[in-house]
């Protein structure tokens, strides 16, 4: 970011919230300040798409009202709720946080962040997203979007320590939802237009504000490695997550039998690849081994 663009801090917040109050999606986790249902977003969404969460998130939701109702049911349950996600690691951590929540904190998420962090599963941006977006507290978020829009606004690869104090201090002041807006105008600004490949500068509403654009993009995206900016993901095709994915769907229609491992995990010919991965799976709370079959908890 040049040394004129930073000074001018009123003008890149107005850009901002004004780009998002056109452009930000109707997703239903923006209609709520519930902080268990942002939570439980904000957890379905780590490494999985917008469109593949919103119905998941909508019928989990439906079952598990609150942090209690999730808690008081059997972790294999809210696995089998999970289903379709991938994964299904979350769901076990998700159930471990309620289990927290409500024998912590009477059943209500907690708005300080030291306390957030102590909940199983929840990280700091997790963190920080509950505070953000449930309690419309005066703080950044950096996901993989968020990341690579710093990076490129600063023109340089960002520590994490850099890229979250850069993101606490650009928030507007709070009033009228300020921060809150802020935010998640960042975010779909990451996501829609300072896409990682091929990013829409052009169409940018904070052009004036970029630190690479101002280099006329050269190489290399100070993107690339920054803080917050996921690697990209191996191939699922043939992969341990693909036949983890396998054997628990297996397990949310009844119990596997160790014997069926390898077919079930689509690895007919390497059973001890097929007995090694699912060890993992119980390793995480995800099944457990009853004599000669595995089932969930």
């Amino acid at each position: 970011m040049s040394d004129g663009a930073r000074r001018d801090l009123d003008g890149l917040h107005e850009a901002v919230l004004a780009w998002g109050a056109a452009n930000l999606r109707a997703l239903p986790w923006r209609a709520t300040r519930d902080p268990w249902a942002v939570l439980v977003s904000e957890v379905m969404a780590q490494q999985t798409g917008v469109d593949r969460v919103v119905p998941h998130y909508l019928a989990f939701l439906e079952r598990f009202p609150t942090p209690a109702a999730c808690a008081a049911a059997p972790v294999a349950e809210v696995v089998r709720r999970w289903a379709g996600l991938g994964y299904n690691r979350r769901a076990v951590n998700l159930h471990r946080c309620a289990v927290a929540v409500t024998e912590r904190h009477g059943g209500a998420v907690p708005d300080d962040l030291d306390a957030l962090l102590a909940l199983p599963g929840v990280g700091p941006y997790t963190a920080r997203a509950v505070l953000a977006f449930a309690f419309e507290r005066r703080v950044g978020v950096v996901d993989t979007n968020v990341g690579r829009v710093l990076a490129r606004w600063e023109g340089r690869r960002l520590r994490p320590a850099e890229a979250q104090a850069l993101a606490d201090g650009l928030v507007p002041p709070a009033g009228d939802g300020r921060p809150w807006r802020w935010n998640q105008a960042v975010m779909e600004l990451g996501g829609r237009v300072c896409a990682r490949r091929r990013p829409r500068c052009a169409g940018c509403p904070v052009r004036a504000w970029c630190g690479w654009l101002a280099t006329g993009l050269t190489p290399p995206d100070p993107a690339d490695g920054s803080a917050g900016v996921s690697a990209r993901q191996p191939a699922f095709e043939g992969s341990d997550r693909q036949g983890r994915g396998r054997l628990v769907d297996a397990l949310c229609r009844g119990p596997v039998a160790v014997a069926d491992l390898p077919a079930v995990m689509g690895w007919p010919d390497d059973p001890d690849r097929a007995e090694r991965v699912a060890a993992g799976v119980v390793t995480d709370g995800l099944a457990v081994r009853d004599g000669p079959v595995l089932r969930l908890p």
